[in-house]
C-alpha cells in the first residue's frame, strides 16, 4: 500500500510563457540516500526561470517541469538553510543537508534567497570575472533588479571610482542613485554608447555587467576604454549581440567575458563564500536588500509577467505553503 502523501506545486506540461505555469497536485518527492524532504519556507524567483519555462537558457529542459532552482528550507533540527534544488516551485523538495548554506539570525528568508543567484552571481560578476579594481568606472546594467541593485552596491564598497546604472523608469533611475550609484542612465537611450561615456564624464568605461543582449551588449562593447571588460550573464531583450570581432578587440584593448553562475556551483566555496560574506555585509548594515514582492503558487504566472515586462525590482519570492 502506498505511503505517499501529495503536494501543490507549479508544474509546466508544454514550454511557453507565463501562462503555461499551472498549480497541479503531485505526489511528495522522495528522498535518496544523505537526502531528507523539507518544507519549502521561500523560493527564488529569478529571471533564468523565465528561460527555463520556455526553454530558452544555456541548459535544455524536460517536460514535465517543475521551475525552481533556489530555496530556502526549514530543517528538521529548526535551522534554515540556503540551497540550490530542482523544482523549487513547490511545498516540499529534496535536500541534502551538507550542502545547504545555513541563514544566520538577523537575515530575512527573503534577504537570504537574494543572496544566493543573484548576490552571488553580482559578487563574483564584480570580484571573479571583472577583477574589479579601485578607482575603476563600473556600469551596472539593470540595475533596479536583483543582481543590479546588489551589483551597484558591491561595486562601491570595493572601491568603484564611478557607478553608472542603467535602468528603464525614472523610478528605477532614482532607486539606483538612492543605492548609491554616482549616475543613471535611460537605459533605452537611442545612443546608448554615447550616453555612458557622457555620465563617465566624456571617458570610456571600464567595466560593463550586460544582461540584456542585442544593441545594449553592441553599444556596451563600444563603450569600453582600453582594458575595459564587458561581463555578460544573460539575455533578457532574447536578442543576440552582433558577433565579436576578435580583431577589434585586441584593437582596442578590450575584453569580453561570459558568467553563468552553474560553473560557480561546481568549485567548492565558490556560492558559499559569496552568500556568507553577503550575510555579514547585511548583519553590519552595510548592503540593503531590495525586497521586491512576494507571490503565492497561484499568483506565479504575475511574478513571471512582471520580470519579463521589467515592472518589477528587486528580489521576487514565491511562498509556496503561504
Amino acid at each position: 500500500m502506498s505511503n505517499v502523501s501529495g503536494m501543490r506545486a507549479v508544474q509546466i506540461t508544454a514550454f511557453g510563457g507565463p501562462e503555461v505555469l499551472q498549480v497541479v497536485e503531485l505526489p511528495e518527492p522522495e528522498a535518496g540516500p544523505g537526502q531528507v524532504v523539507v518544507p519549502v519556507r521561500a523560493a527564488g524567483i529569478n529571471y533564468a526561470d523565465t528561460h527555463a519555462v520556455e526553454n530558452s537558457y544555456l541548459s535544455q529542459q524536460k517536460l514535465p517541469l517543475i521551475p525552481g532552482g533556489e530555496v530556502l528550507v526549514e530543517l528538521p533540527d529548526g535551522s534554515r538553510g540556503l540551497g540550490m534544488v530542482d523544482g523549487g516551485y513547490a511545498e516540499r523538495t529534496v535536500v541534502d543537508p551538507k550542502r545547504l548554506i545555513g541563514v544566520p539570525t538577523g537575515v530575512s528568508d527573503a534577504q537570504a534567497l537574494a543572496c544566493l543567484v543573484q548576490g552571488a552571481s553580482a559578487w563574483h560578476l564584480l570580484r571573479t570575472s571583472a577583477h574589479l579594481a579601485a578607482g575603476e568606472s563600473v556600469v551596472v546594467h539593470a540595475a533596479a533588479g536583483g543582481v543590479g541593485t546588489i551589483a551597484v552596491q558591491l561595486a562601491k564598497l570595493w572601491g568603484a571610482g564611478r557607478v553608472i546604472a542603467t535602468a528603464s523608469s525614472p523610478d528605477k533611475r532614482q532607486l539606483a542613485l538612492d543605492l548609491g550609484a554616482d549616475a543613471a542612465v535611460d537605459a533605452r537611450s537611442t545612443d546608448l554608447k554615447a550616453a555612458l561615456i557622457e555620465a563617465n564624464g566624456g571617458q570610456r568605461v571600464d567595466v560593463v555587467l550586460e544582461m540584456t543582449g542585442g544593441t545594449v551588449f553592441d553599444q556596451s562593447l563600444a563603450a569600453l576604454a582600453p582594458f575595459g571588460r564587458l561581463v555578460t550573464f544573460g539575455m533578457a531583450s532574447r536578442q543576440p549581440p552582433q558577433p565579436i570581432d576578435a580583431g577589434s578587440l585586441m584593437a582596442h584593448s578590450t575584453a569580453v567575458i561570459g558568467f553563468w553562475l552553474a560553473h560557480a556551483t561546481t568549485r567548492p566555496g565558490m556560492v558559499a563564500e559569496a552568500v556568507t560574506g553577503l550575510f555579514e555585509l547585511i548583519l553590519a548594515g552595510k548592503l540593503r536588500i531590495v525586497l521586491g514582492g512576494s507571490y503565492r503558487l497561484d499568483e506565479v504566472a504575475e511574478a513571471h509577467r512582471a520580470l519579463r515586462d521589467r515592472s518589477s525590482t528587486g528580489k521576487l519570492v514565491l511562498l509556496p505553503n503561504g
